[in-house]
């Protein structure tokens, strides 16, 4: 039969509507499968048939089937799926500590306030035992909430390693698929001279869909149609049929703490601090711009409320006459942590105390000996010291002191420094009985009744306990001689204080540096041998000097450089992590919508229209039954002209 008659035209018209058909109904049967592009059946003429008159048609051919797909559209919907999923997640998880930290019932603020309302009362009434049981039962419940919330930033600490272990697998698992995929579409690339099976290309951009959603990807379409996949600053995680796998490492420094490594052989290389995007960037970013410096925070008020009420404690007398002790449990030595390195090769012990918790920073550090020089790195801004002294001596830098107690560090060695972040966890009520809240000032003073002149000595303060309490039964006495102006100090450092009432007469303040730094004024025209007295507090059971200069601590700008109060640091705190979380929010709304328009866009190209594949249908069956009618018209030619010829 020549291939120009109309029964081979109508044949081939047939077979095309059929591919047609069959590619339309592949296309409804898929409108719901995920990452689904629609196809296209795409014609061409059959080359025609050279005759003596001219040209003649010979049918119909099916060219290919052809997917409708835009790369440029697939890779913005990637980018943007990375981009969602990093801020969706790092927004769910830093709205726990914002709920957290500012909720009203469990978070501090309400029990740090209640605290220092028990203070104020027991000041009111300095002998009651029921208002200082009440003190110590507010301490408990302060320190109670403190651990509260140490303890659900440790889970969370947790939970991120969880997570960071399961998106690691998922991650491996794609990645293995992508490249499992990769093969099949080079084996069905070569079998088809330059086409790939479709709905192999579909599933693998899928895959690589869903691998954006774990980390930020790059990729690189090659000519035999395989795709190589990227993560990082470039670690190729799929190339051709073969794929790398990350792994959880342990960081160097603290076991709890899980890195990402990209795998090299047998050796893995920590690639954490350059993975972006996706949950595995979330789940990075969260634990380094926010779970770890909130736990920095909150242990550096902590140390602050500690170092600073113990210290104003000592220098207060209990009701048993005797100087205060320790309120809160000591955290100024063992909080602060000094981690070496896994690698180091010296044996140094680094030991650090907190000096100054005014000047400490919510930082962590990192302390390096390169050669015979030795540094002190601030992380947070990368602030770098040089010690000049260590390690034969001790430093101090931002309230901290350092000091190499034993062993030596060698070239090369670090340590990773953590000022802070045990001490909410080690914050505790050292006293347990209630008559050892020293509410009382260790010294007071008095002028004597038989006094003739006018003169006036204040209520004295101390800086420090040095020489305190003064012996037993010691005084010191400051009798006035008029004559040379002077009192004469009897007991205590001894020695003259030069007094002019005519000049001095409106105030002037004493100090004995090396008695607790006692602290008086004088003021008025004391007579010649006028005497003021001072001595210890004994049977100041109602005295609520010290009580007050405590309570006062609660308005003191004693942190951060003494820029902030207690609550102040806290209300920083809770604000530093709702900034994060609604930039967080802000930033996944907006590409939220920004991928939803990529979506929309890529479906307006590769998405399955059910009306218009309808409509194709019709158009297809109406071809095919034209095709149909041409081989009949053909047949019956054909039979008619087989009985012409038969007569």
């Amino acid at each position: 039969m020549a291939t120009g008659d109309p029964l081979s035209i109508g044949l081939s018209g047939l077979l095309a509507m059929q591919r047609s058909l069959a590619t339309t109904s592949h296309n409804i049967a898929n409108v719901n499968t995920p990452g689904f592009s629609r196809q296209r059946t795409e014609l061409s003429a059959s080359l025609p048939e050279s005759t003596a008159k001219g040209f003649i048609g010979t049918g119909v051919n099916v060219a290919t089937v052809r997917r409708a797909y835009d790369a440029f559209l697939t890779e913005q919907v990637q980018g943007y799926t990375s981009e969602y999923a990093q801020f969706e997640t790092f927004h769910d998880l830093a709205a726990q500590i914002d709920n957290l930290f500012a909720d009203p019932e469990a978070g501090l603020s309400s029990s740090l306030q209640q605290f220092f309302n028990s203070m104020q009362e027991m000041a009111d009434d300095p002998s009651a035992l029921a208002a200082r049981q009440t003190l110590l039962t507010e301490g408990e419940v302060l320190a109670a909430r403190f651990h509260f919330l140490d303890g659900r930033l440790r889970d969370l600490h947790d939970s991120v390693n969880t997570q960071l272990r399961d998106t690691v697998v998922e991650v491996n698992t794609l990645t293995s698929s992508i490249a499992k995929l990769n093969q099949r579409i080079f084996e069905s690339h070569g079998q088809n001279g330059s086409q790939s099976a479709n709905d192999f290309l579909d599933q693998r951009d899928q895959l690589i869909g869903e691998l954006a959603q774990k980390v930020a990807v790059t990729v690189l379409p090659q000519d035999n149609g395989m795709l190589n996949v990227l993560i990082g600053n470039g670690q190729p995680m799929v190339v051709g049929n073969h794929n790398s796998k990350l792994a959880i490492l342990s960081d160097p420094y603290d076991s709890s703490r899980l890195d990402i490594g990209y795998t090299t052989g047998s050796d893995a290389l920590n690639i954490s601090n350059h993975i972006t995007g996706g949950e595995l960037g979330a789940l990075l970013s969260f634990r380094d711009q926010a779970l770890e410096p909130s736990r920095n925070q909150l242990g550096q008020l902590a140390l602050g409320i500690t170092q600073t009420f113990n210290a104003q404690h000592h220098l207060g007398m209990d009701l048993k006459g005797e100087l205060g002790r320790d309120f809160f449990s000591p955290i100024d030595s063992s909080a602060p942590v000094s981690l070496p390195r896994a690698d180091n090769t010296g044996d140094g012990v680094v030991e650090i105390t907190v000096s100054d918790a005014s000047k400490l920073t919510d930082s962590d550090y990192r302390l390096e000996r390169d050669g015979v020089s030795y540094t002190l790195t601030r992380l947070s801004d990368n602030q770098v010291y040089s010690l000049t002294n260590f390690p034969g001596g001790t430093e101090t830098v931002d309230g901290l002191t350092l000091d190499l107690t034993a062993g030596s560090m060698d070239s090369g060695d670090s340590y990773l420094i953590q000022p802070t972040r045990e001490a909410a966890q080690n914050f505790g009520v050292m006293l347990t009985d209630a008559s050892r809240i020293a509410a009382a000032a260790p010294i007071r003073t008095e002028a004597n009744l038989g006094n003739k002149g006018t003169g006036q000595i204040s209520a004295a303060s101390v800086t420090n306990t040095n020489g305190l309490p003064l012996p037993v039964n010691g005084q010191i006495t400051l009798s006035y001689d008029e004559a040379t102006q002077q009192f004469n100090v009897n007991g205590g450092p001894g020695g003259l204080l030069s007094y002019d009432p005519a000049t001095e007469g409106d105030g002037k303040e004493f100090t004995f540096p090396t008695l607790g730094g006692i602290t008086f004024t004088i003021s008025g025209t004391p007579a010649d041998g006028d005497n003021f007295v001072i001595h210890n507090n004994t049977g100041g059971v109602s005295d609520n000097r010290n009580a007050l200069a405590i309570a006062g601590l609660q308005t003191e700008s004693s942190l951060q450089g003494e820029t902030a109060t207690y609550q102040e640091h806290y209300s920083r705190l809770v604000v530093d992590v709702g900034v994060r979380t609604r930039q967080a929010e802000v930033n996944r709304d907006t590409s939220g919508a920004l991928l939803d328009q990529a979506v929309e866009a890529r479906e307006g190209v590769s998405g399955v229209n059910l009306e218009e594949e309808a409509a194709n249908l019709l158009r297809f069956q109406q071809a095919f039954q034209a095709a149909a009618r041409v081989i009949s018209v053909a047949d019956d030619m054909f039979q008619s002209l087989l009985g012409a010829v038969g007569r």
